[in-house]
């Protein structure tokens, strides 16, 4: 599994809006600014983030994005899961139940079972607060991923 590089921005873009979430609606363009990403290619994640309830929009003056849940409800699986779909290791862990003609035969499905789990378990017990926390505390001034 290798996570893309929509899936590292739009995690550090969650980043911003969380580090920023008491200034209201924050502009595309602040956050691409800030975080040294192409505004440009920002607007290309937004589609795959709309719906979900993580991200709020408002249009026209004073408009931008905004957290929808607070940071500490809002986990690095999620976002990941929403620009990457499946974060599995197999695309046979994709479907479920799992639909491998080989499943009863596989020796090596246990292995790839517990690496998704591990992973999982992971990616849904980091919230974006806890990455902030964690930044805060070690003192570094710039968190990018």
């Amino acid at each position: 599994m290798k996570i893309s590089t929509k899936g590292r921005y739009a995690l550090r873009m969650f980043l911003d809006l969380a580090e920023h979430k008491d200034d209201g609606y924050i502009a595309l363009k602040d956050i691409a600014a800030r975080q040294g990403i192409s505004k440009k290619y920002l607007e290309q994640i937004i589609p795959s983030l709309n719906g979900s309830g993580l991200l709020k929009t408002n249009r026209g003056y004073q408009g931008g994005y905004m957290l929808g849940v607070p940071p500490d409800q809002c986990s690095v699986g999620m976002i990941l899961r929403l620009t990457e779909g499946s974060i599995a290791p197999i695309a046979c862990l994709d479907a479920s139940p799992i639909s491998c003609e080989k499943m009863s035969s596989c020796i090596t499905l246990p292995f790839w079972k517990g690496l998704n789990k591990v992973i999982n378990d992971y990616v849904d017990g980091v919230t974006l607060q806890d990455l902030l926390d964690q930044h805060r505390e070690c003192g570094i001034d710039n968190y990018q991923i």
